[in-house]
Parts: structure tokens; C-alpha cells; sequence
């Protein structure tokens, strides 16, 4: 399977004119992503909250980009979420993922998103990859 960026990812795409335009930063020798973002109002859901598919596609891009840092293409197989607290909409949060373990075709990825240093929202994600 061949999978291609046209740059129009609506959490890392430069040609998203309504995406969150994240940049990431990786350590390919940790198998690690990480990135700061600010979601604004037009992602909510409730009044004032980010809307939780917005956080799990956050998680489920970390988690590729930390594969990614280490020359692996990958597609998401699975993802199990633990929404631990309500995100604001507005405020700042790094979203963070780490390889676990590499089962050869698929790979185990841990993602975080963390507000002032406490955790909002994880997840658990098997990778499935396609190349690299």
C-alpha cells in the first residue's frame, strides 16, 4: 500500500487553511513526537470544549509521526482512548507519543496530551506498516 502527504492533513498540512498546522519535533533514536498546539473555538464540541475527535485525531497523528521519526510509514490499525479530562478550547497542550514496541508489522505506540503538565487525554495505538 502506498500512501501519500499532499500536505493537506488537517492537523499537520501547510495547505490546510483551516487546519491546526502543527510541527513536530522527534527523536528517531527514542521513537518520539511531540508537538504544542492550540485548538480554537471552531473545534469544539460542548461550549467552550475541544471536541473529542479532534483530540483523538491529534493522537492518532502523533502517534504516526513518532513511527515516522524513525523512517517507518505507517497507517493506524487500532487506538483505544482514555478522555481523562475536558480540553479547553484556546489553550495550549502538548501532545506527545513514544514507540512501546516494534512487533515488526505492527508497531505500539503510546499517546499523551498533557495541559500545564497534567494528562488530559491518552491513548493506546497499534500501527500497521506499510513500508520503511
Amino acid at each position: 500500500m502506498q500512501v501519500n502527504d499532499d500536505n493537506h492533513c488537517f492537523i499537520c498540512g501547510d495547505h490546510n487553511p483551516i487546519g491546526l498546522h502543527a510541527v513536530f519535533t522527534t527523536d528517531p533514536e527514542k521513537g518520539r513526537a511531540e508537538t504544542r498546539v492550540r485548538i480554537p473555538e471552531h473545534f469544539q464540541g460542548w461550549q467552550g470544549i475541544v471536541h473529542g475527535g479532534i483530540l483523538s485525531a491529534l493522537l492518532d497523528e502523533i502517534c504516526a509521526q513518532a513511527c515516522m521519526a524513525r523512517g517507518l510509514q505507517v497507517v493506524t490499525s487500532e487506538m483505544r482512548l482514555r478522555y481523562r479530562k475536558p480540553v479547553p478550547t484556546g489553550t495550549e497542550i502538548t501532545v506527545i507519543g513514544e514507540i512501546v514496541r516494534d512487533r515488526r508489522r505492527l508497531i505500539d505506540v503510546r499517546g499523551i496530551i498533557e495541559l500545564e503538565g497534567e494528562t488530559m487525554t491518552e491513548a493506546d495505538v497499534i500501527m500497521f506498516r506499510t513500508a520503511g
